[in-house]
């Protein structure tokens, strides 16, 4: 599709056409926007990069599938240690 930049205010912008937006899911949101080989790429923000985090732990803990990865480590040898 072939547009026009504008002016709008101090700035410059493209105006993005409703059904993009809505085919992409943004609509009247934060984006990310930055350069890639001289494009200008948009892109939606993470809703919460942590979000369901507690509620998969929770599970996790259910099936008793919550044990450590990696042992819990004794720090006996670090006494000879200089910081």
């Amino acid at each position: 599709m072939k547009t026009s930049i504008r002016k709008m205010g101090n700035s410059q912008g493209v105006l993005i056409p409703k059904p993009f937006l809505t085919q992409v899911g943004m609509e009247m949101e934060e984006v990310d926007i930055e350069i890639e080989n001289d494009t200008i790429v948009i892109r939606k923000l993470p809703k919460n990069p942590r979000e369901g985090w507690a509620r998969s732990a929770k599970k996790l803990a259910e099936k008793g599938d919550d044990n450590l990865v990696w042992p819990e480590f004794a720090n006996e040898d670090d006494k000879e240690w200089v910081w």
